[in-house]
């Protein structure tokens, strides 16, 4: 996969068919959209993507968000796109007509297909619509294909929607929404050392501030790590028990593992929330605790093949 971001200086050759969209989540919702995207590269075409990148600027509100820059791109290249484009959201973006918009992505992008949903706005005060895109087509050569929004117990599915779910804890809810188990993906840092001096060693991710975390507390997970898979317990949170402040984090201890990783990217998915995150009086009363959810963990992943 070809990752850009100076969209205003790019120029591609291929012939593609374009989605475009926030794709926080790259949620079911958005996989109709890919199928799209899919079906109309068989033809011949590269298949394309483009996004904002909302990066923190005082200009606008950035919300947190379910997939960070390079979840997304991970997310992404396992599809299979060809290209990339993550535009940031400059001044000049923000204030570009919709039609000067859609002349710079068809010259710039080579485009033939457009896929987007019904609810996708550009340009400048959100004036571009689908409407747009289909009026402007016979004048710039290229085609529009128009998705419905995919719907779930009655209503749309959305990233907002699984922000609220994220929010409340509903992790099983999360992920049915999402497609895939939502997952927190990072460089293993090292930590404070406490689980290996206790028995209990584990791996720590520091994921970035705008990562919306699901509430603390205790997750069955799964995680993938140097090509394999492998389950686990993953704290999600800032380990009331151990003296000092900590930031929000992932920290997760790994079934059959003991292998100095640092440094070392891996993915971490939440399956299941056994409890929440919980201050014990001393050390003693935190081992308890911890194989006891390790015994919770191993039950929940017994039929999991690792």
């Amino acid at each position: 996969m070809r990752y850009e971001q100076d969209f205003l200086h790019l120029q591609l050759h291929e012939p593609t068919v374009l989605s475009l969209g926030k794709f926080d989540g790259l949620h079911r919702g958005h996989e109709l959209l890919m199928e799209s995207v899919f079906e109309k590269a068989k033809t011949g075409l590269k298949a394309a993507v483009f996004t904002f990148e909302l990066s923190p600027n005082p200009v606008f509100d950035i919300q947190q968000v379910i997939t960070t820059k390079e979840e997304k791109q991970q997310l992404f290249y396992e599809r299979g796109v060809d290209y990339l484009i993550e535009c940031p959201f400059t001044e000049e973006i923000m204030q570009m007509e919709p039609e000067r918009f859609i002349e710079e992505i068809v010259k710039r992008l080579c485009v033939k297909w457009i896929v987007v949903g019904t609810d996708f706005r550009f340009g400048h005060n959100r004036r571009g619509d689908y409407h747009m895109l289909q009026t402007y087509a016979g004048v710039y050569g290229y085609q529009v294909r128009v998705v419905q929004k995919m719907q779930y117990q009655g209503r749309d599915i959305s990233s907002t929607y699984i922000r609220e779910a994220i929010g409340k804890g509903s992790i099983e809810f999360v992920n049915e929404l999402l497609g895939y188990p939502y997952f927190i993906q990072g460089k293993i840092i090292r930590g404070n050392q406490v689980g290996r001096t206790i028995g209990f060693p584990t791996i720590n991710i520091l994921p970035v501030p705008e990562k919306l975390l699901p509430p603390y507390g205790v997750y069955v997970s799964r995680i993938f790590l140097d090509g394999r898979k492998y389950g686990g317990i993953t704290n999600i949170g800032i380990k009331p028990t151990i003296h000092g402040e900590y930031p929000a984090g992932a920290e997760t201890y790994i079934y059959d593992f003991c292998t100095d990783v640092y440094d070392k990217t891996a993915r971490v998915e939440l399956l299941h929330f056994e409890r929440p995150e919980m201050k014990f009086e001393g050390i003693e009363q935190l081992k308890l605790q911890l194989a006891k959810d390790i015994a919770y963990g191993a039950e929940y992943l017994a039929d999991e093949k690792f």
